[in-house]
């Protein structure tokens, strides 16, 4: 038993859970928490200048290294402006350990309770009452981060409880875990034979794949099945892209891309959010996802409820005798994959420089993308080589999100090339963040494809709305003057072989840098 407040309970316990960093403002009613953090070497205190930015980092933080990162932020106003990013890694899966202080008031109604509000965003929320409770409220939040599905978890300490002392006992970092459902050998039995037996499968892998690490026995899988394989976004790089078997994307809406899943007679979905069997209905699914709630119920569906990594090694343990795999798998794809992405048939500019983007880029550089149109672009048009290289911030995302992604993704990764791509009004939501990467050495480039407008919107109100344009043209800073201003390289790319020559040079150079590439109104493909 050691006497401690409130913020040294928390920082201890956080340090001895394994968190590395934690991300935020430092504010009122927790100054006992940052305090604490003076000086620690095995857990790092990044400020930012929004808070909206510390739970974007976080999430990129966690999207790049698989690691739990923490938010530490005021009440109120602080944990409403961080709620995009919660809400986001809610939406991506994510690990994040949001810490905030408490206005609740005894016999206060449910309405001024922040801890009920914090349901619709979280997997689970806890208030300490003294300091003594810190540790194992803790425990329970990497608990609840480590089992199942991770999603953000919060636990409210108020400024009293920060600033209490008492007696205690802090974990030594070896609490157990409990286990991850594990599918049974009647279920793992059946899917193994609808494999064998299926004519035309096809596996379609998610975000799931990429938490549980399973990425080398889905590939394996494959191989032995000799299975085409479909990424969804978040899933992109669990297999390399240059793989033979690889189709990339699931893009869905590319009617030869369709058409071929269509006529699948075997999809095993593992780890996806996507409703397969509803795209997909006149296939036999397997569904395997470790959040029972995720996978539903339809027809021609079998579902697992199993961590992906534990069924991908039991399915390739118990696949039957069967006959050869047909030798023109490959062939399929590679046939597919040339049609897909011919030059000749892309659009431009997006084509030529998303083509430079990657043609610049290491194999295990991160690309986060942006919601721009070039973000958009790079789902389809960005082949990944390697795990946990491309972060998207998923269904609940918004413009702003991937700059500070980008930052916790370096913060996590500082051996690797980081590149977000953004659009000019995205940027600005979050540009404050360049003083963040000068101040913390984070070496990001980020590229804003700058067309002075909100693109997409402008062009569905020039196209469906009769060229009614309102609030869309935007009047914007120079961007490199504006990166300049914060100590950052700023350069101007027209083109794509001058984007080339500048994302090369900005990669080698050991200083954060924006690249400013202006276009104009780019078509939109679907």
């Amino acid at each position: 038993m050691t006497r401690l407040n409130g913020g040294q309970a928390l920082i201890e316990s956080l340090q001895r859970g394994g968190v590395g960093a934690v991300f935020g403002i430092p504010g009122a009613g927790q100054y006992e928490a940052v305090d604490a953090l003076y000086g620690r070497t095995e857990i790092r205190y990044i400020s930012l200048r929004h808070e909206q930015a510390a739970s974007y980092m976080a999430h990129g933080y966690a999207r790049a290294s698989g690691k739990i990162a923490a938010v530490l932020v005021v009440p109120g106003p602080g944990i409403y402006n961080a709620a995009a990013g919660i809400a986001t890694a809610y939406a991506a899966s994510s690990p994040m350990i949001v810490i905030t202080g408490t206005r609740h008031q005894e016999g206060a109604p449910a309405a001024q309770d922040e801890l009920a509000w914090y349901n619709n965003l979280t997997k689970w929320a806890a208030r300490a009452e003294r300091p003594a409770q810190i540790p194992a409220l803790v425990q329970e939040a990497l608990r609840q981060l480590q089992t199942g599905r991770p999603r953000p978890v919060v636990i409210e300490i108020s400024a009293q409880v920060f600033a209490m002392q008492e007696e205690v006992e802090l974990p030594d970092g070896s609490w157990a875990m409990a286990a991850p459902p594990t599918p049974s050998a009647a279920q793992i039995a059946r899917a193994a034979q609808m494999l064998a037996q299926a004519q035309r499968p096809v596996i379609w892998a998610g975000g799931g794949v990429q938490t549980a690490e399973a990425g080398p026995l889905l590939q394996a899988l494959a191989e032995e099945l000799q299975t085409p394989v479909v990424t969804s976004a978040h899933g992109k790089g669990v297999i390399s892209e240059r793989h033979p078997l690889c189709l990339g994307y699931a893009e869905l809406r590319y009617p030869p891309l369709r058409a071929w899943l269509e006529e699948r007679d075997l999809v095993l979905a593992v780890g996806t959010r996507s409703d397969v069997a509803k795209d997909l209905p006149n296939a036999q699914v397997i569904r395997i996802d470790i959040d029972a709630g995720q996978i539903g119920q339809r027809a021609r569906q079998f579902a697992i409820v199993a961590d992906a990594r534990q069924a991908l090694s039991a399915l390739q343990a118990s696949l039957p005798d069967r006959p050869p795999p047909r030798s023109d798998v490959a062939a399929e794809v590679h046939a597919l994959n040339t049609r897909r992405f011919d030059p000749a048939r892309q659009l431009q500019p997006q084509w030529d420089l998303m083509a430079a983007i990657r043609n610049a880029m290491p194999d295990d550089a991160i690309l986060v993308q942006g919601m721009n149109q070039m973000g958009y672009y790079s789902r389809n048009y960005f082949p990944v080589y390697a795990p946990r290289s491309y972060i998207t911030a998923s269904q609940l995302a918004t413009l702003g999100a991937a700059f500070p992604q980008a930052l916790g993704a370096k913060l996590a990764q500082p051996e690797r090339a980081v590149v977000a791509i953004c659009g000019d009004g995205g940027f600005l939501y979050n540009a404050q963040e360049l003083a963040s990467a000068v101040q913390y050495g984070l070496h990001v480039v980020v590229v804003i494809f700058n067309d002075n407008a909100y693109g997409n919107v402008l062009r569905a109100q020039d196209e469906q709305f009769d060229g009614r344009i309102i609030g869309t043209q935007l009047r914007n800073p120079d961007f490199v003057q504006l990166a300049q201003a914060y100590g950052a390289r700023g350069v101007r790319a027209h083109g794509s072989e001058e984007l080339h020559s500048a994302l090369s040079a900005a990669i080698a150079i050991d200083a954060p840098t924006l690249i400013e590439a202006p276009v104009g109104r780019m078509k939109r493909e679907f």
